[in-house]
């Protein structure tokens, strides 16, 4: 292991053990459902690790103390009954995720733009929550996430797996009235993940939180040819 890079964990156990003491997973909410969700079912290598691992086509899963991040960002928007959609759901773990936080009494819908990925996901998502895409708790989408996805709008919440400069006007279109949108917005080498809070009269409210390295948002107009 390099100096300074974070331990690699036996198991589930140990990996959640580190994001408490770290202050990431700082919910009992977030800590049941991070435990039903095995990363060694997503992640090719070194799956206990808190640091993100490359999958491909210039994509990685993200670290676990994002994840718990993110969660713990939407814990209060993903309850029984709501419907979240995940825009670019990559490895499928957030979005399995996102459904056990709902007890899988609710609707996520996962969209992403590689075709080679998003079969991926689909597999690895089979390995032990087949149940959740066959009885449609969990819809995988191969299309355009920059549109988000309006079929199943409106959404509680919406989580982006990709950084834009502004919030694109789909993704507020979509979001319900009291829901919650958690993206990464900034500059290329420079930007956060924010909250954006949209009340019951449509005002939006933007709080911005940890700061990150995510891929472009619109790098995606560059690689839809995988889904023609």
């Amino acid at each position: 292991m390099e100096e300074g890079s974070p331990p690699i964990h036996r198991n589930m156990a140990e990996l959640c053990s580190g994001l408490i003491k770290d202050k990431f997973i700082t919910s009992q909410k977030v800590y049941d459902t991070i435990m039903q969700v095995d990363r060694a079912d997503f992640s090719p290598t070194n799956p206990y690790q808190d640091n993100a691992q490359r999958i491909g086509y210039n994509v990685v899963i993200s670290a676990p103390h994002l994840h718990a991040y993110c969660l713990e960002a939407l814990k209060d928007y993903l309850t029984e009954g709501s419907t979240a959609l995940d825009i670019g759901f990559g490895s499928g773990y957030l979005t399995v995720a996102m459904s056990k936080m709902m007890n899988d009494k609710g609707k996520v819908v996962g969209i992403e733009h590689i075709k080679d990925l998003y079969n991926w996901g689909i597999n690895n998502i089979s390995k032990h929550h087949k149940n959740l895409i066959d009885n449609k708790t969990i819809e995988l989408i191969l299309g355009d996430g920059r549109l988000g996805y309006k079929n199943m709008a409106p959404y509680n919440c919406i989580h982006v797996g990709a950084y834009s400069r502004k919030v694109p006007n789909e993704f507020i279109e979509q979001l319900a009235y009291g829901g919650r949108l958690v993206m990464p917005l900034g500059e290329p080498d420079d930007h956060y993940i924010y909250c954006i809070d949209k009340d019951l009269n449509g005002k939006l409210k933007f709080t911005k939180g940890l700061s990150v390295c995510y891929v472009s948002l619109t790098s995606v107009k560059n690689q839809l040819k995988g889904i023609q």
